[in-house]
């Protein structure tokens, strides 16, 4: 089983080093000066353990890998970029190629599965980061990551098995789920708080916006009648076994990726998928979502105008959603 990682940034670049440098064979796909760098120099990886440089065989598109019948792709780009993406693999790579989703939110799977037979869904919890050309941060260590995977939409299989096994050799915990969806779905009301860490800076994930954002996502995973994971279940998976807080010295500590976006001053950001799912959610099944469409939009106009992260503050968001709702 040969890993290629479509998407090699924060979550992408650690995973698939991790694999690469635990004896699995890993082709990253990584554009511009990032993967210019990596084929250059080789893949930095940083952690609390530290750091090691992987000589890691990368490629700046889908169409120059060398594929294989039984490769099985990570795809771990931002979800924002999963169409495009899809569109250069399914030009290139076999149909019979397992494609992973190693990302957040829960419009990937669906789309991918337009396009290729077997696809599988994780639910991410890598605190990681990439700031800078040719270098990402792991910010958990010894564990890196909790990468539970399943089929999609439901079930399990030899190939979800294989990859678990894979990825729980190279210091990431992962357990095969057949109802990995229900835990996708609560990984996302998680995230809804992405959106308030880049607006207002890290440290706001667990203000009241954040708390409001997260009880609309309820509301309308209710309405809809989606089931997701309770909070004591998601708890009890993650318990203390990530340690997002090690100091890795010599490199910055950033925030959420939706930070990262706005940080390396991209004009697009996940919010669409995240607090933008809840908000389609809401407009489906009539359940009013204030705060998400506030984020969403808060979140898309800093990206496009390349506002940095942090520029708003917590209070000033809050007088917004209250002239919204006067």
């Amino acid at each position: 089983m040969r890993f290629v990682v479509v998407g090699a940034g924060a979550v992408g670049g650690v995973v698939g080093g991790r694999l690469f440098e635990h004896g699995h064979e890993v082709v990253l796909v990584a554009q511009g000066e990032h993967g210019r760098t990596i084929a250059s120099s080789g893949l930095t990886v940083a952690s609390a353990t530290g750091v090691v440089v992987l000589p890691v065989p990368v490629q700046g598109s889908p169409q120059h890998v060398d594929w294989q019948e039984d490769d099985v792709v990570l795809l771990a780009v931002k979800s924002q970029d999963t169409d495009v993406a899809l569109r250069q693999l399914s030009a290139s790579a076999p149909k019979s190629v397992a494609v992973v989703c190693v990302q957040n939110g829960v419009a990937n799977e669906p789309t991918a599965l337009r396009r290729f037979a077997h696809v599988y869904g994780i639910c991410v919890m890598c605190p990681a980061s990439h700031l800078e050309p040719g270098v990402v941060v792991a910010s958990s260590s010894p564990i890196t990551a909790l990468l539970d995977i399943g089929c999609y939409p439901s079930g399990v299989d030899s190939v979800a098995e294989q990859v678990a096994v894979a990825l729980s050799e190279s210091t990431i915990e992962s357990v095969v789920r057949p109802d990995i969806m229900r835990w996708k779905y609560t990984k996302l009301l998680r995230n809804l708080g992405n959106a308030v860490d880049a607006i207002c800076g890290p440290g706001h994930r667990d203000t009241r916006l954040a708390q409001l954002a997260w009880e609309e996502g309820e509301a309308c995973l209710k309405a809809a009648g989606i089931e997701h994971v309770t909070v004591d279940e998601d708890r009890a998976r993650r318990g203390n076994r990530l340690n997002p807080g090690d100091d890795v010295s010599g490199y910055p500590r950033g925030g959420s990726s939706s930070w990262q976006s706005l940080a390396r001053g991209q004009r697009t950001i996940e919010s669409d998928y995240l607090n933008g799912e809840i908000v389609l959610l809401g407009r489906l099944h009539g359940v009013p979502t204030p705060v998400n469409v506030l984020l969403q939009d808060t979140a898309n106009r800093m990206a496009y105008e390349r506002v940095a992260p942090g520029s708003m503050t917590a209070d000033e968001l809050l007088g917004l959603l209250n002239d919204l709702k006067g």
